[in-house]
């Protein structure tokens, strides 16, 4: 009889043998570049997510906690954290550990009633773990007329009142009881942001001019409005001077991309403000080439409503990596290996999208083409048609997908946010 004792093979979705990894690892490829309950190119959002409720069960509690902070703190990802910690409240190690989380999950008032949504996703009927109930309730205490009106409106089915109806948090004095007492009945001062400026109905091109003169626009609104701007016929300079005014915060190297797709008479400013936000990182010497991927699944978008895609992301991320290493050349794989042109900034992105058809997946054979380096740099979705060698490199995960091939001897580092760069220098840093 045949034996059953035997490691089963796995592989990525277009055959390539992928690598056998623990449940740890599992966790982080399937959170660190995923949006929430989103189709991707090989996987359904809701395979994805059961997949990840599955994996916190597997994990140390700590080790859940630890992904999850890194994923709201360094991948700016805003919902995942918070499935992660409603997996989390499942368990009772988990449940230990929510005076650690809930504080770095839970930054903004509509991330409470974002979590209570996903809490009751299943069962509307599921009473809330008594430490669900005092850690959100302590979060209502950060939290000023300003924002808690700022966050307070739209069709949501868990409103803010709701919230602090269930949770019944302690307020710490009079005036902050005063304060919840208007957000249940509904007497917060309105605030001014642009979502309620443009809610009036009234003069777009006025609306914008004030915002703008008053400089009440963040970096994010600004980057998103732009079109919108320019088609109330908001003069270019006021535009300009917007956009000069945006500070790094917590965006993301691919949101000048997406301001960038629809606004070309703006590129220019938009690459310097690039330039200047994802400019403070180590200068790293050596010979450096960054390998991309642009095969077919590549293109496929972030979410539904996004025009977005991992394409966009890659190029984001060699843009800044264009800035980082002294001496890089940068190659594209899909049915073949192609050299791309020296460029920075968005001549770059181009450059990247332009370099060959985007059809199969060779990252073997692409890697067995390149010419000797000092670091090698993959940024890939992870998977292959061909079998991908092992190698002394570093690979950019930037999908979730179950298996993949970059583990072994490769440094494997998931997510599309800036701070996977960031990975490098400190890695060879500590090395030295």
């Amino acid at each position: 009889m045949a034996t059953l004792n035997r490691k089963m093979k796995i592989t990525t979705h277009e055959g390539a043998t992928a690598s056998h990894i623990g449940a740890i690892a599992q966790l982080e490829r399937s959170v660190m570049s995923c949006l929430l309950w989103e189709d991707e190119f090989y996987e359904s959002g809701q395979t994805i997510a059961q997949r990840i409720g599955e994996l916190v069960r597997q994990v140390p509690a700590a080790d859940a906690v630890r992904v999850a902070v890194q994923a709201k703190e360094e991948m700016g990802l805003r919902h995942m954290p918070l499935l992660l910690a409603r997996e989390l409240m499942r368990t009772k190690e988990g449940r230990a550990q929510a005076k650690e989380l809930f504080p770095r999950v839970i930054v903004r008032p509509d991330d409470i009633t974002e979590f209570l949504a996903i809490y009751w996703k299943n069962n509307k009927d599921e009473p809330l773990a008594k430490q669900v109930k005092r850690w959100l309730g302590h979060s209502f205490r950060q939290f000023d007329e300003y924002r808690l009106a700022k966050y307070n409106g739209g069709q949501k089915a868990v409103k803010l009142r709701d919230a602090i109806r269930i949770l019944r948090p302690k307020p710490s004095d009079a005036a902050q009881a005063e304060l919840w007492r208007k957000l249940v009945k509904g007497e917060l001062a309105t605030p001014d942001t642009w979502e309620v400026e443009l809610s009036k109905g009234g003069d777009k091109k006025a609306s914008w001019t004030r915002l703008l003169n008053q400089k009440k626009l963040g970096g994010l609104a600004m980057l998103r409005n732009v079109r919108n701007m320019t088609q109330a016929d908001v003069k270019p300079k006021l535009i300009r001077e917007g956009l000069q005014n945006i500070k790094a915060g917590k965006l993301l190297p691919i949101n000048f991309i997406a301001s960038a797709r629809h606004n070309a008479q703006f590129e220019s400013e938009l690459e310097a403000k690039f330039y200047e936000c994802f400019a403070e990182r180590t200068k790293l010497a050596g010979e450096t080439i960054i390998l991309i991927d642009v095969s077919g699944s590549m293109d496929a978008k972030l979410s539904q409503k996004s025009e977005m895609t991992r394409m966009d992301v890659a190029c984001a991320l060699a843009m800044i990596g264009r800035e980082m290493f002294k001496n890089l050349r940068i190659f594209t794989f899909s049915n073949h290996c192609v050299e791309v042109p020296g460029r920075r900034g968005f001549a770059l992105r181009d450059a990247v999208i332009k370099s060959q058809a985007h059809g199969g997946t060779m990252l073997g054979e692409s890697l067995k083409e390149l010419p000797k380096c000092d670091r090698l740099i993959v940024i890939t979705d992870e998977q292959s048609h061909d079998t991908v060698p092992q190698m002394k490199g570093y690979l950019i995960n930037v999908a979730s997908a179950k298996n993949g091939v970059g583990y072994g001897q490769w440094i494997h580092i998931d997510g599309w946010s800036d701070k996977v760069l960031d990975y490098i220098a400190r890695y060879e840093a500590s090395q030295a």
